[in-house]
């Protein structure tokens, strides 16, 4: 493991380190362990020449982002995992790299064992070419650093995000760009808000909605879905969404849960709905551990082969159906066409609806959609007697908070409470497990907490509390919320230049420092921690976190200007600095709340906060407290926006009108272009 014994043993042993980062479900890490790694001749090459040190990269993104960028400036080609970097052991610097090296030479790469000699004789015969390099690649990534400009925010990044979005947006099949596909949530999210908050009636418009549809249908519908058991697939390895890497990951699905709620909202889609559905029960089922943490990833291989688990020969289906169950799932899923993974079997995908196989058949929708849910049953029920793929059971404090986020959007859009005490679970979970000390953990494992917290774990977490707290509301979540945020500000804010660090002050020092802007596999969590500043500053009147957000955007501006697209979590926060969100207080008896909360998240209102805090709670921060109840027999609606507050509303009829002005759904989108025509 990564730590000071092995570190010291490197500088001691004067050798280089070889660094393996990887996570326990993925395919190619577990490949290149097998025949190198677990390989005799292999294995005593490695001992002889590196010290060797193995970091999983959830536990450590710190790491990971640093050498990720390393093997970026290196080799001039993306990262990925495995990552495997040789450091000197003096300053931890990468002289040499890649991901994948096979055990013998394959692909254009050559095998690991003529690596490993080849570094080590390089290493040991240029050690001043080495120190310069290391000391160029050390200049050149700290000028990757954004420079605060202190220019003027304006829309301007939004809308070209928007333009370079439906540029980048593959028609035929849906999503960006090409194979593999991954589904990037905060693009669609993107769009969607855009679609919302700048005139839905207008044909631009119309066309970002298409496209939000167009791609939200192809993956849900593709194999990027698991039409059996629920939940999304890592990505699509081909353009068509057809054959996934079928490995499935916390954080792609809590996001993708809360985009598929939102769309469902928007446009009233049963298909979104029912995917939500699906997703959400699938992770209560296999993904949430007893003590209310979910866990991280299930593997992609199972019975020594990716995708086992999951796909079907005909013959096996057959068996397991009756007729006319089997006729419908063949229409229904492709069987009665060509094997479509590894040319033998069939990795289920959506080929017809069931309005069409209703039409060919002559049965009634309602009968093939009755026959489909019992095949589905069955095909679940046999699967899960086969070897499963392996659960990583790491519980991360940044993941949780994606999916505590998304199963609350479950929730609220079903009207599931199971959904919502889940979300409940988790965030208790993370109270009583990973806050220890006045300071968060990253990661637990078996009820153990370990590894200080990053700056994605303190951002997401508010960001998610504050989402909870309008469905349920518990004044020691906000507490909680409030001491996560002046934390964030002591630990990670870069005051005189704005922006937060990835790791906190008081972090293990490593060569460099990030700041992250940009979004990846994740939303960035500059992005996010000033979003989640902003909304908290608005709720509670607290200035000092609106200026941190302030400070995040100015920093941020320039590189939002040049690639806007990319900087997604950072345009959440600068839409709601430029126009404030909309926050309703709504003070009255606990059940007289619930249908003024339920209206008020009725539709599609991405910048509408709403809490319902019963009459006799105690102890509210001051701002909340001055929006009290008119009388104990009626709910009282306190609707702000920025600094400006109107006047208090206890009547209901008034208070519906006045969300409608500010909510979009499909009644109201024909009801515009009605008129507009």
């Amino acid at each position: 493991p990564w730590n000071e014994e092995a570190l010291q043993k490197a500088r001691g042993d004067r050798k280089p380190i070889l660094l393996s980062v990887g996570y326990s479900a993925c395919h190619w890490c577990h490949v290149m362990a097998r025949e190198s790694f677990e390989d005799s001749a292999t294995a005593n090459l490695m001992n002889q020449f590196f010290v060797n040190i193995k970091v999983d990269r959830e536990e450590r993104p710190d790491l990971d982002k640093i050498y990720q960028i390393s093997h970026r400036l290196l080799t001039g080609q993306a990262g990925g995992w495995p990552l495997t970097m040789f450091l000197t052991p003096y300053d931890l610097a990468p002289f040499f790299g890649g991901t994948y090296f096979p055990i013998k030479p394959r692909l254009g790469k050559p095998g690991f064992k003529e690596v490993l000699v080849r570094v080590a004789e390089f290493f040991a015969s240029n050690r001043d070419d080495i120190s310069r390099q290391n000391q160029t690649l050390i200049n050149t990534i700290k000028n990757i650093d954004p420079i605060n400009t202190e220019g003027i925010l304006s829309a301007q990044p939004l809308n070209k995000a928007c333009a370079k979005l439906n540029q980048i947006y593959d028609r035929q099949h849906g999503g960006f760009g090409s194979a593999p596909k991954f589904p990037m949530p905060t693009n669609l999210e993107r769009l969607l808000r855009h679609y919302a908050l700048t005139g839905a009636a207008s044909n631009r418009s119309e066309n970002i909605l298409r496209l939000v549809n167009h791609t939200l249908t192809r993956m849900g519908e593709g194999g990027l879905y698991d039409h059996i058991g629920g939940g999304f697939y890592r990505y699509s390895v081909d353009d068509e969404w057809m054959i996934p890497h079928f490995e499935k990951m916390l954080y792609d699905n809590g996001p993708l849960l809360g985009l598929y709620a939102a769309h469902a909202k928007l446009t009233e889609s049963s298909a979104s709905k029912y995917i939500v559905k699906g997703t959400a029960a699938w992770v209560i089922r296999e993904m949430q551990s007893r003590n209310g943490g979910y866990y991280s990833s299930l593997d992609a291989d199972s019975a020594g082969g990716e995708g086992k688990y999951y796909v079907w020969s005909k013959d096996e289906v057959a068996t397991l159906l009756d007729e006319d169950e089997f006729s419908i799932c063949s229409k229904k899923f492709g069987l009665d066409r060509a094997p479509n993974f590894e040319d033998t079997n069939w990795h289920l995908h959506t080929c017809m609806s069931d309005h069409e196989i209703a039409a060919i058949t002559g049965h009634s929708q309602s009968d093939i959609s009755a026959g489909l849910r019992r095949a589905k049953q069955k095909l679940f029920m046999a699967r899960e007697k086969r070897v499963q793929p392996s659960l990583d059971d790491k519980c991360l404090t940044s993941w949780n908070a994606l999916m505590i986020k998304g199963m609350i959007s479950a929730g609220v859009l079903c009207r599931e409470s199971r959904f919502i005490d889940s979300a409940v679970r988790s965030l208790d979970f993370i109270k009583h497990s990973m806050w220890k000390g006045n300071r968060l953990l990253s990661t637990s494992r078996a009820g153990k907490g370990q590894f200080p917290a990053y700056l994605d774990d303190y951002a997401f977490l508010i960001d998610a509390i504050l989402t909870l707290a309008q469905t349920r509301w518990r004044l020691s979540d906000i507490d909680f919320a409030v001491l996560l945020a002046d934390v964030m500000l002591d630990e990670f804010e870069d005051v005189e230049k704005g922006g937060f660090y990835f790791t906190s002050h008081s972090h293990e020092k490593l060569f460099y420092r990030p700041k992250p802007l940009m979004d990846d596999a994740l939303p960035a969590g500059n992005g996010i921690a000033a979003f989640a500043l902003a909304r908290l500053g608005h709720l509670l009147g607290e200035t000092r976190y609106l200026e941190a957000t302030e400070r995040t955007l100015q920093l941020a501006n320039a590189a939002m200007r040049k690639i806007p697209h990319a900087h997604n979590a950072l345009l959440l926060s600068l839409e709601e600095y430029l126009e404030p969100p909309q926050i309703i207080i709504l003070r009255g008896n606990r059940q007289a709340l619930i249908p003024w909360q339920t209206r008020a998240q009725q539709f599609y209102a991405p910048k509408r906060l709403c809490f319902g805090i019963p009459s006799e709670e105690m102890g509210l921060p001051a701002i909340l407290a001055s929006h009290r109840p008119n009388n104990e027999f009626t709910v009282t609606a306190h609707i702000c926006e920025g600094q400006h507050c109107k006047a208090s509303i206890s009547d209901f009829d008034e208070f519906e009108k006045q969300l409608s002005e500010t909510e979009v759904n499909l009644n109201n989108i024909v009801s515009r272009n009605s008129q507009k025509s």
